[in-house]
C-alpha cells in the first residue's frame, strides 16, 4: 500500500522555502519518474530529480542540500517540459541551489568583491548569479 503524505502534516521549512523561491508545489509530484527518465546528465548525480522532489515532500533537507545533483543539474528544462503535473523541476533544482548558497553565505550578492574566490564556487551557482542580475 502507497504511503499517502498529508500535505499539513509534513510541510517542512524546506518546502516553505522552495514554494516561496520556485512557486512550485512539491507534493503535486507522484513519482512518475518523467523528469528523471528524460535527464541528459542523471548518469553524474547521486540522486535523482524525481528523488529530490521526494526528499522535499519528506523533509530531508540536509540530504537535499548536500547532494551533488543540484550542482549537476544543467537546467535544460528537459524534466519540467515532460513532468505531467507541469511541475517546473528546474526551478525546484534552481530554488534548492539558492537555498543551499544562501545558507552558506547569507545572502548571495553578484557583486565582484562576492566572487575572488570563484574557483571555489560551483559553476551554475555563478550561471544563476549572472541569470538573475542580467534578466
Amino acid at each position: 500500500m502507497p504511503i499517502s503524505l498529508n500535505r499539513n502534516k509534513v510541510r517542512n521549512e524546506l518546502v516553505k522555502r522552495i514554494e516561496e523561491i520556485s512557486a512550485q508545489d512539491v507534493f503535486q509530484c507522484y513519482q512518475c519518474g518523467n523528469c528523471s527518465s528524460g535527464c541528459p546528465v542523471i548518469d553524474y548525480m547521486d540522486i535523482s530529480p524525481n528523488q529530490v522532489m521526494r526528499l522535499a515532500q519528506l523533509g530531508e533537507a540536509e540530504m537535499i542540500l548536500n547532494s551533488e545533483t543540484i550542482w549537476i543539474c544543467a537546467t535544460c528544462l528537459q524534466c519540467s517540459s515532460r513532468c505531467p503535473k507541469g511541475i517546473d523541476v528546474a526551478k525546484v533544482m534552481e530554488a534548492v541551489r539558492s537555498i543551499n548558497l544562501r545558507n552558506r553565505d547569507g545572502i548571495v550578492k553578484p557583486d565582484r568583491e562576492d566572487i575572488e574566490d570563484i574557483d571555489e564556487l560551483p559553476p551554475i551557482a555563478l550561471v544563476s548569479v549572472f541569470r538573475k542580475k542580467t534578466g
